[in-house]
C-alpha cells in the first residue's frame, strides 16, 4: 500500500492493480473529505474541473480516483463480473479510504459510482462515511438504460465515440467493453441493488436531470419510498445524464448547500451542553 500525498495528482497500489488519484483543498485530517466516484466511462480527467471546483465552493477536501481499468489505472480482466459494482464498493473502495487516511466522508458518486456509493454506505459499517451523493444512479436495470447502452456500443464501433474516449483512458478497449459487455450481458436485465438503500443510515442527496437518457425518476423513487434516512432530491430541468458537466452551477449549488447543512448539524452534536 503506497503512501498518498494529498493536492497531487498521484497514484495507489490498491488490490494489485495501480490507480491515479487526484486530490483538492484540506487535508482529511482538517476538514470533510468528498469522495467523487465516477461513472462507468469516467475516470479522473473526465471529471474536468469539477473536483477543484467543488473544493472550492465546499472548503471540503476533494479527492478522484479512476477504478481499476479506467483513465491511466491499470487494466482489468475481461468480462468483468456482472457484480463488479458491489465487488468495488465492498473490496477496493475501504482499501482507498483507508490509504488516503479518511477521517469524515462524503460519498459522491456518478452513475455507476453513484451505485457503488449506495452499496458502501448500505453493505460496509464505516462511521466515517457521514452522507451520501447520488448523481443519476441506478438501483435496478431499466430498458431505457439498456437500449442507451447498445446505441453507445454502435457509436464506438461505427462512430467517433471510441477516439474520443481514447483520449482519457489509456486501454480504451478494456475501459469500454468493461462497462458495456457487463450492461448487455442477457443476466444482467435482472440486476438490482436496490435493497441496499433499507440499509441506508446518513443523509442522501440525489440528482437527476430531467431527461436522464440512461433511467428513469424511477430510480430516485426507490430513494424517497425505501430510505430510512433523510433523503433531497433535485431534479434538474433540461439536463441529462450528467448534471455535474452539464449544469455544473446549479449541481454545484445544491450540493454545496447540502454539505454546509451536514456540517452544521455535524458541529451541533459535538458542542456540550452549556
Amino acid at each position: 500500500m503506497s503512501a498518498f500525498t494529498w493536492n497531487s495528482k498521484t497514484t495507489l497500489e490498491v488490490l494489485g492493480h495501480t490507480l491515479e488519484a487526484i486530490s483538492y483543498g484540506p487535508e482529511p485530517k482538517d476538514a470533510l473529505t468528498i469522495v467523487l466516484l465516477h461513472e462507468g466511462l469516467g475516470c479522473v480527467d473526465l471529471w474536468h474541473d469539477f473536483p477543484q471546483q467543488l473544493s472550492e465552493r465546499t472548503g471540503c477536501g476533494v479527492f478522484a480516483y479512476s477504478r481499476a481499468g479506467y483513465g491511466a489505472s491499470s487494466s482489468v480482466a475481461l468480462p468483468r463480473p456482472l457484480d463488479y459494482m458491489s465487488q468495488e464498493a465492498i473490496e477496493a473502495l475501504p482499501v482507498i479510504l483507508n490509504t488516503i487516511g479518511a477521517e469524515r466522508v462524503a460519498l459522491l458518486g456518478h452513475s455507476d459510482g453513484a451505485s457503488i456509493a449506495a452499496i458502501y454506505a448500505g453493505s460496509v459499517v464505516d462511521y466515517r462515511v457521514r452522507a451520501v451523493g447520488l448523481i443519476a444512479p441506478h438501483f435496478f436495470t431499466e430498458q431505457i438504460a439498456l437500449t442507451a447502452i447498445a446505441a453507445a456500443k454502435d457509436s464506438y464501433i461505427n462512430g467517433n465515440l471510441k477516439q474520443k474516449l481514447g483520449k482519457y483512458h489509456h486501454n480504451v478497449d478494456n475501459a469500454f467493453y468493461g462497462w458495456n459487455s457487463a450492461w448487455l450481458d442477457a443476466d444482467f436485465v435482472d440486476w438490482n441493488i436496490a435493497e441496499c438503500i433499507d440499509y441506508l443510515r446518513v443523509p442522501v442527496l440525489a440528482i437527476q436531470g430531467a431527461d436522464d437518457q440512461y433511467g428513469t425518476l424511477a430510480q430516485i423513487d426507490e430513494i424517497e419510498q425505501r430510505c430510512y434516512s433523510p433523503v433531497e432530491k433535485h431534479i434538474i430541468s433540461d439536463c441529462r445524464h450528467a448534471p455535474h458537466l452539464e449544469n455544473p452551477d446549479e449541481t454545484l449549488s445544491v450540493i454545496t448547500e447540502f454539505i454546509d447543512r451536514l456540517e452544521r448539524i455535524d458541529v451541533a452534536s459535538v458542542i456540550p451542553p452549556i
